[in-house]
């Protein structure tokens, strides 16, 4: 198992707040999905995987049917996807994944997270340097299925890792895999049961306990706003 995985074991994983704040963050990332690619599931890939996630995160079939139409509304709210960077306290890495109606809303409070912290907001791109973009899958495992045979197809089309835990293919590979792979899975009949992009830190920096609670400080109000969807970073969690 390499460092996608160590990674993953490592990282203090913190769940959105209430199921309240999932439906509604996934509500936007469909929107967003059927926006650009259309409504229908079959002719949207994209749009495909987010109703997976959404089942696997127990959201109602209504919800998801409201997002849908939601997007194809005229009055429906414009999302645009933004990500911010910056250093936290103790110069700590941080990309800030958002989709939002009100950039100026969402950049205001991105910089104040960071300024009330001991941190400061920077420029877009500063820490591509720091991060590798990589797309995840968790896929149903199949009876029979021989790992090392499906690691020889995927490397084909981008694979950088894969494992079993939990009775499920964890899939890694460089965000522009992600098309490729979805394909492979679909036509050879594996039920994926969520995707994700992940940027992973090329270095995790060790804190001390208390500089560990200050970063923690800032990314639980990141994490809590709800123009918010991903927060990535550098720091080493606690073992």
């Amino acid at each position: 198992m390499g460092r996608a995985f160590e990674f993953r074991k490592a990282r203090k994983l913190k769940r959105w707040g209430n199921m309240a704040r999932v439906f509604t963050r996934l509500g936007k990332d469909i929107e967003i999905a059927v926006k650009a690619g259309g409504p229908d599931p079959t002719m949207n890939p994209k749009l495909r995987l987010l109703i997976q996630n959404a089942k696997s995160e127990n959201m109602p079939k209504e919800n998801v049917e409201r997002a849908i139409k939601r997007a194809v509304s005229k009055d429906s709210s414009d999302y645009k996807e933004v990500v911010y960077e910056g250093y936290g306290p103790h110069g700590i890495a941080v990309v800030v994944e958002t989709a939002t109606d009100n950039p100026t809303r969402t950049v205001g409070n991105i910089r104040s997270y960071f300024t009330r912290n001991g941190g400061s907001l920077g420029t877009m791109g500063m820490l591509d340097f720091m991060f590798e973009r990589k797309c995840s899958f968790k896929v149903e495992f199949k009876a029979g299925l021989e790992i090392e045979e499906l690691e020889l197809e995927l490397i084909d089309f981008g694979l950088e890792e894969i494992f079993v835990e939990d009775d499920e293919l964890h899939i890694y590979a460089d965000f522009t895999a992600f098309g490729p792979i979805q394909k492979y899975l679909e036509e050879n009949h594996f039920n994926i049961k969520t995707f994700a992009f992940e940027r992973i830190p090329n270095d995790l920096k060790t804190l001390t306990a208390e500089e560990q609670a200050d970063v923690d400080k800032m990314l639980e109000r990141m994490e809590d706003d709800d123009d918010v969807t991903n927060v990535f970073h550098n720091m080493r969690s606690a073992e």
